[in-house]
């Protein structure tokens, strides 16, 4: 994950404390997982992975992947943060059959712009840029999760995912081994 400020972490994490959020950042700066940085604009201070602290993605990312069906059934009532799509996209896309061409797709869930920009030599996922963008899918977030992690397809979401733009990017995105050659917006 990107560095971030106190509040950013706080307004993520809804229902924890501030002195327990507090005391754990400090606890993981004690142990090496996080330091504090200055922002480069102002004198905020900015929470970031170290480089030992980063080693966390690869068992996240593999936790992210088992638990996908369980995330799949949707939040059950929690309050759910369509920016936390970045990391379960990044665990269940990355590492998947590389693209034949390099596309960017917007992921849009609840009102939120994410992007998925596939190459040659891999998958990268973060908040929109401001990049063109190839395609957009706007869809509910269990459906995105499903796309993703390999249950559902495209062809089986039919009427409960919108696709704005080139559908061959989106099937290179979602569904690799599966693109067609020829397939364009049709939705």
């Amino acid at each position: 994950m990107a560095p971030a400020r106190y509040r950013e972490l706080l307004d993520g994490l809804p229902g924890v404390a501030t002195n327990l959020l507090a005391d754990r950042l400090r606890d993981l700066e004690t142990a090496g997982v996080v330091e504090r940085r200055l922002a480069e604009e102002g004198n905020a201070v900015m929470y970031a992975l170290t480089p030992w602290g980063a080693e966390l993605r690869e068992p996240i990312e593999g936790l992210i992947r088992w638990s996908t069906p369980l995330m799949a059934r949707g939040p059950g009532g929690d309050r759910f943060h369509p920016e936390w799509l970045v990391v379960a996209l990044r665990a269940l896309l990355v590492g998947r059959a590389t693209a034949h061409r390099s596309s960017t797709v917007g992921i849009a869930v609840d009102g939120q712009l994410l992007q998925v920009r596939t190459t040659r030599s891999g998958t990268e996922v973060s908040r929109h840029d401001g990049r063109d963008l190839d395609a957009v899918v706007r869809a509910d977030a269990s459906i995105v999760l499903g796309l993703a992690a390999g249950p559902l397809t495209l062809d089986d979401t039919l009427g409960l995912v919108d696709i704005e733009g080139d559908e061959a990017a989106v099937r290179a995105v979602f569904n690799p081994r599966r693109t067609h050659a020829g397939d364009s917006a049709r939705r």
